[in-house]
């Protein structure tokens, strides 16, 4: 009879191992296929992005960026969140294993006269069957109990490798995660520092154009005194250089904006900023190729972390449509338990139980039917994301691209534009002292070479973005 429960009960087991719960991928919009190149004129050369201290090769910034990295607030909590999904793969690797756990129990119960138990322990006590040792104590009956208890879940259906399949995934994507705050942390910190080396040049060249805004107010109080000029042209021209003085007091406070937010992505109060002085002209971006579009996919941490978050979600949906079959769960306990103080250790105290069965949901399943309608929808969106961030990164590298290019060709033409004015200031000027100017045009003069050099300095900005941008779009910095 044994022999033929054990075949049963294996039998049992056979049968729903051999079931499986079916794997469910998202139909509701195919996967997008890569392009080959990002544009026309993009080249397919680069294997590999530079670290970030080979690629900006800036004492000063390598110094700020790592740091950072030590410091940065939004890292240390990345940090954390990878403690935290680490905590919850410690747990899942306890899964599908046996649980055993030590007790030590001391009660006492008190039947009523008139239960089944009452009668039945007073009863027991006139028969001739017990020896005094077994006599039941009356009216209240102390327990005694020493050992060990065990519950086991067996995993036939693979729900609890999903649960572990889940905690990995989400332990890798917060890793990923903390590889993105890093990569942007790098592209925030380098475009904040090539900024104040350009702020610094837009403020000694507007020191350099208000000694020349001065020297004209002085040149046309002399004329005026000379009968050669009025008060208009003084006035004008003295409004010009307020303006100059006014824009210079901004740039300050730009440069005020642009430390303190390095300091802030350091993890430090304000202060200054130890820089070099650079002219303006000899700050060069520096060299980036775009490579091939499919080495954004080990390169970008986001597309990782969208990756990761989907397989995440894929063992979510897998473990909710399998909480509708059977579980099989086997619990025991052993150890010594007695109603008597005096005969607790003593060996025929000794106790256990086995018991093991399978436990299926029937009726009012609303819980796990919304857990499950939940992990689809979840599943569907992490699927949507990850193609979104593939789209979105390869936009972000093609826009980057063309940013290049054309800001390469507007500072080009932007140098020559200035070349032009300057000395346009001295003609206009030269002009003016001989009476064959007007104050009117050397004002123009002046502020159109002005404005175009602010125009010039912007743009140099604009190519450090973007060369960073890319950088970033790449998936550059976190390594």
């Amino acid at each position: 009879m044994f022999n033929y429960k054990s075949i049963c009960l294996l039998a049992i087991v056979g049968l729903l191992g051999a079931c499986k719960v079916k794997q469910e991928i998202p139909q509701n919009r195919p996967m997008l296929a890569m392009p080959q190149k990002f544009t026309q004129q993009s080249d397919s050369l680069q294997v590999g992005l530079p670290v970030a201290r080979v690629f900006f090769k800036d004492s000063v910034l390598i110094t700020l960026i790592d740091s950072a990295i030590n410091n940065n607030f939004d890292l240390q909590m990345a940090l954390q969140k990878i403690e935290m999904a680490r905590a919850g793969v410690r747990f899942t690797q306890g899964l599908g294993k046996p649980d055993l756990a030590g007790n030590f129990a001391i009660g006492q119960q008190k039947f009523g006269k008139y239960t089944f138990d009452g009668v039945g322990n007073f009863d027991t006590n006139f028969s001739n069957n017990i020896t005094d040792k077994q006599k039941i104590p009356q009216p209240i009956v102390p327990d005694f109990y020493l050992g060990v208890q065990s519950s086991w879940e067996i995993d036939i259906w693979g729900k609890l490798k999903s649960q572990k399949a889940s905690a990995a995934a989400k332990l890798l994507a917060s890793e990923s995660g903390k590889s993105l705050v890093v990569s942007e942390l790098v592209a925030q910190i380098a475009s904040a520092y090539y900024e104040l080396l350009i702020l610094d040049n837009e403020l000694d060249f507007l020191e350099e154009n208000i000694v020349l805004q001065e020297r004209a107010v002085e040149l046309t109080r002399i004329l005026k005194q000379a009968g050669q000029a009025n008060q208009l042209g003084v006035d004008l021209l003295n409004a010009q250089l307020l303006s100059s003085k006014a824009l210079k007091i901004d740039v300050k406070q730009e440069i005020i904006d642009a430390e303190s937010k390095i300091n802030f992505l350091v993890g430090r109060y304000p202060q200054s900023i130890a820089r070099p002085k650079v002219i303006w002209a000899n700050v060069i971006p520096p060299k980036l190729t775009s490579g091939v579009p499919s080495s954004l996919l080990e390169n970008r941490p986001d597309i990782k972390q969208a990756e990761y978050e989907l397989l995440s979600n894929n063992a979510n949906l897998f473990t909710a449509k399998a909480a509708f079959y059977p579980s099989l769960n086997i619990t025991g306990a052993v150890g010594l338990q007695a109603f008597k103080a005096l005969l607790f250790l003593n060996p025929s105290s000794f106790a256990m139980n086995t018991f093991g069965g399978l436990t299926a949901p029937l009726l009012n399943r609303r819980q796990i039917i919304s857990d499950l309608m939940a992990a689809k929808a979840d599943q569907k969106m992490a699927y949507t994301n990850y193609q979104k961030t593939i789209v979105n990164s390869f936009t972000e590298v093609y826009n980057h691209l063309n940013l290049i290019q054309n800001t390469n060709d507007m500072y080009d033409l932007k140098v020559q534009e200035v070349d032009v004015l300057r000395q346009s200031i001295n003609n206009s000027s030269e002009l003016f002292r001989s009476g064959r100017a007007t104050y009117i045009e050397v004002i123009t003069a002046q502020k159109n070479a002005l404005q175009s050099q602010i125009e010039l300095i912007n743009l140099k900005k604009r190519q450090y973005g973007a060369v960073i941008g890319l950088y970033k779009s790449l998936g550059g910095g976190w390594r």
